[in-house]
């Protein structure tokens, strides 16, 4: 019995080491899953923990841990000082932000939702996006505008807003617009420490969507550049190019059309000031395809910028088939939920828009 039990040992042992000198045990470990809304807190708190200037103020963003709970855990590591409630009142607070900006800080501003800061617009306009100019580079302005923008779930008309090419539209701001977990804490890292004002839009429908966020960006030292479009699927036959949300649309439909042999580029625009039009003029050179995906409203959007902008430049020539756009409906948002539906775009639209470009 002892002699079977040492045999067993033996061979049990042989076997681990003929398993480790195979390199077997050297697998990389399952990629670790962060939600947006986690990234988000993380980058606040790395920025907060790494530059004394930097501090965060806006509606029930401490006691309450933020409206949704992008800021939980902030206020008790910081203190009233860093992380600041402050009253309804958006042109109070936003004003407050701009002028603490000026005098050498650097404040993240948060409306609860970016349809709110219709209510700041001047401040945001006038006072963030213009002084480093009008001062003629003596006084820059760094700090950042945040929180959910674009349509949510049944909240009707006032509060489904994409402000995406409305700030786009202003010279003096940069504009980020996130979509998975790494672009969000690397993206908001970024727009942190940049010297320019920064609208960061944030979707509130993916706060809670967990991705994986790779080892390199658990560092506190990892950024995403701004200004610089990520291509999250390569492809030949057609290039989609979309920003936030629609990122992941996209690339449901690359998977649906790639069953039918239909190869889909995805370009995830991660910035729609300044665009990345190098990345987008490159891609359209090699599928000859474009079709652009936002949430927002057709007219003057982001869209219709990128239409321009490849007419206007080298890629043109590359086009086998007019761009087509794929964006919200032009009416304000509805509150039934049917019609909601109607009013964005799905992946049914992008795919109908895929073949109609492609003509298949």
């Amino acid at each position: 019995m002892a002699t079977s039990l040492r045999c067993f040992l033996r061979s049990g042992k042989q076997a681990v080491l003929l398993v480790a000198r195979r390199g077997i045990h050297r697998s990389p470990a399952a990629a670790l899953q962060v939600t947006v809304r986690d990234a988000l807190n993380q980058a606040m708190d790395e920025e907060l923990e790494r530059d004394e200037r930097v501090f965060l103020l806006g509606e029930e963003v401490a006691q309450y841990d933020g409206a949704y709970k992008v800021s939980r855990g902030l206020w008790k590591k910081y203190g009233d000082k860093r992380i600041i409630d402050t009253p309804i009142s958006e042109m109070g607070f936003a004003g407050i932000a701009v002028g603490a900006a000026m005098a050498g800080l650097r404040p993240i501003c948060e409306f609860m939702t970016f349809n709110f800061s219709m209510q700041a617009i001047d401040q945001v306009i006038n006072s963030a996006a213009k002084t480093y100019y009008m001062s003629a580079g003596l006084q820059p302005v760094p700090i950042v505008f945040r929180g959910p923008n674009g349509a949510s779930a049944g909240v009707a008309a006032q509060h489904s807003q994409c402000f995406a090419a409305w700030y786009a539209h202003c010279p003096g701001l940069k504009v980020v617009s996130p979509w998975n977990s790494e672009d969000a804490k690397g993206l908001l890292k970024s727009a942190i420490r940049d010297d320019n004002p920064v609208v960061f839009l944030e979707n509130e429908l993916l706060y809670g969507v967990p991705f994986e966020m790779s080892e390199e960006s658990q560092s506190k030292d990892f950024t995403v550049p701004i200004g610089k479009a990520k291509i999250e699927r390569p492809g030949t036959h057609i290039t989609l190019v979309s920003h936030s949300r629609y990122v992941g649309y996209c690339l449901d439909v690359a998977a649906v059309l790639a069953k039918e042999g239909i190869d889909c580029e995805v370009i995830n625009l991660r910035t729609i000031r300044p665009l990345d039009v190098e990345c987008i003029e490159s891609s359209v050179m090699k599928t000859n395809h474009l079709v652009t995906v936002e949430g927002g409203w057709p007219q003057f959007g982001v869209g219709a910028e990128i239409c321009a902008r490849i007419m206007e430049g080298s890629a043109f020539n590359y086009l086998d088939s007019p761009v087509t756009r794929v964006t919200g409906v032009d009416i304000p948002m509805p509150y039934a939920k049917i019609l909601e539906e109607h009013s964005l775009p799905q992946v049914k639209d992008i795919i109908f828009s895929v073949k109609k470009t492609l003509n298949v």
